[in-house]
């Protein structure tokens, strides 16, 4: 039962409550309580207070983590330990989360998922439950924090489709990503997205009304944020499984670990570095043979950006790295079809060779892939982006480049690394990098950079070629 208690308006727009929370929370001991009210040591609390600000303003149609945390300087959360267990208490938040005094249960849970992951995390960090410093010790760790979060079930055939796209699309693109969605809670599937807008909130919109219709119950709308995106891309209120990774790379792994299949809808940037992960992942020769159903597909005024991708993706990576995906054009139910017959030959896939459905453990992902990339101004210049390398590993600095330019344009480190040195630079082979300013522009053209906003969109890059 949602509890609410000295709920009271503040200033205009603000409410000030001190709630209980909803669904699941394990009892936080007092030292893990003492460490997210901890302002200065751990730097816990201003995390917490960024990512809950970003639970509590779902909805919003701003992607300015700066812009959010302006609008309510004085917001405030407090975890605060009592004997029956522990509340949650709000100073001056966002009375959009709020109904008649009373706090929107699905953000109550939202919140839930802040507080778990971030003291979950931070506790196995301080006492070396993860190990990272080789490949198998990250990916457990991946596993553990699925696993805290309650989001791997064991006894579910394989029915969970990731969906990867930009929160700045157009209108139409969107409505399509809503028909996509419906075709695939038609035929069963659950949906996993980054939780944020645009093409991550209308398959799950989408598929919520195809499972209504199916009478189908305890469907899963799975959102994987990590803490430099959620503070610029609030969850849409669709999720109702939430999960905090600590950085980009294992969100991104998580998707692929988790996930039975991937369709890409029209994206920018962070769109154009989740193909080239996955991709660099696919090619890599320990997995070959591994089926991993790959689909992009829009509507038909999206065919040309597509085709734009596919030429990127050729020149870069080579010509066989077209037979990892499918373009559909303006066709839901196929995709919808296409991604049932590719997950079917997952499940019998795990099934001969006795691997999980809840958890891609055959996978290979290269400890490079997974080891977190800080984009600085010396890392970017420092990128190797020519062809004489292997195709894996190429695709992994191309990978890079995309996360610099995301960090530059969305997470606050970028955004203020920008504002103080400038733009990053991108060098590289001569072809890669025309190609490169090409799609680039292309984004910044069709306004997929960020959510069209007063101001002309300042690119936070500079492509050169050596």
């Amino acid at each position: 039962m949602n509890d609410i208690h000295g709920g009271q308006a503040g200033r205009a727009g603000r409410v000030s409550a001190r709630i209980s929370p909803a669904g699941g929370l394990d009892i936080l001991s007092r030292n893990e309580v003492a460490r997210l009210r901890d302002a200065s040591g751990s730097g816990l609390h201003a995390l917490l207070r960024r990512c809950a600000l970003a639970v509590l303003t779902s909805g919003s149609m701003s992607d300015d983590p700066l812009t959010m945390l302006e609008q309510f300087p004085d917001f405030d959360i407090q975890v605060l330990q009592q004997d029956r267990g522990i509340k949650i208490e709000l100073s001056n938040a966002p009375a959009q989360a709020f109904v008649d005094g009373q706090i929107i249960r699905g953000i109550n849970e939202l919140l839930v998922a802040v507080v778990r992951d971030i003291v979950y995390v931070s506790t196995q960090l301080e006492q070396g439950g993860f190990d990272l410093d080789d490949s198998v010790g990250l990916t457990h760790a991946v596993f553990e924090i699925l696993r805290n979060a309650r989001i791997l079930k064991a006894q579910i055939d394989p029915n969970l489709v990731v969906c990867w796209g930009g929160h700045s699309i157009s209108r139409d693109e969107y409505e399509y990503t809503k028909q996509v969605g419906y075709q695939l809670g038609l035929r069963g599937m659950d949906i996993c997205t980054g939780c944020g807008p645009g093409a991550m909130k209308g398959p799950m919109k989408g598929a919520t009304i195809a499972h209504a219709k199916q009478r189908r119950r305890n469907n899963r709308y799975i959102g994987i944020t990590e803490p430099g995106i959620i503070a610029a891309e609030s969850p849409n209120p669709i999720v109702n499984h939430l999960v905090i990774l600590p950085d980009i790379e294992k969100r991104l792994e998580a998707f692929v670990r988790l996930g039975h299949g991937i369709i890409v809808f029209p994206g920018g940037v962070g769109t154009a570095e989740e193909i080239l992960y996955l991709l660099g992942i696919l090619l890599h020769p320990d997995n070959a043979g591994i089926p991993f159903p790959l689909i992009f597909t829009g509507p038909k005024q999206s065919a040309a950006y597509f085709e734009q991708i596919d030429r990127f993706l050729r020149l870069t990576l080579g010509d066989s790295v077209a037979q990892h995906y499918q373009i559909v054009v303006d066709d839901p139910a196929a995709v919808a079809r296409a991604m049932v017959r590719g997950i079917d030959k997952v499940r019998n896939h795990r099934l001969d060779n006795k691997d999980a459905f809840f958890f891609n453990w055959a996978l290979s992902i290269p400890y490079a892939f997974q080891l977190p990339f800080r984009p600085t101004h010396e890392a970017m210049r420092a990128l190797a982006i020519h062809r004489d390398r292997p195709r894996h590993e190429l695709a992994a600095d191309l990978r890079r480049a995309f996360s610099g330019i995301v960090a530059g344009n969305v997470k606050e480190e970028g955004v203020r690394a920008i504002e103080q040195y400038g733009p990053f630079d991108i060098d590289g082979e001569a072809d890669i990098m025309r190609s490169l300013d090409e799609l680039l522009q292309a984004f910044v053209v069709q306004h997929r950079m960020k959510l069209p906003g007063a101001t002309a969109y300042e690119p936070c890059y500079r492509v050169r070629s050596s």
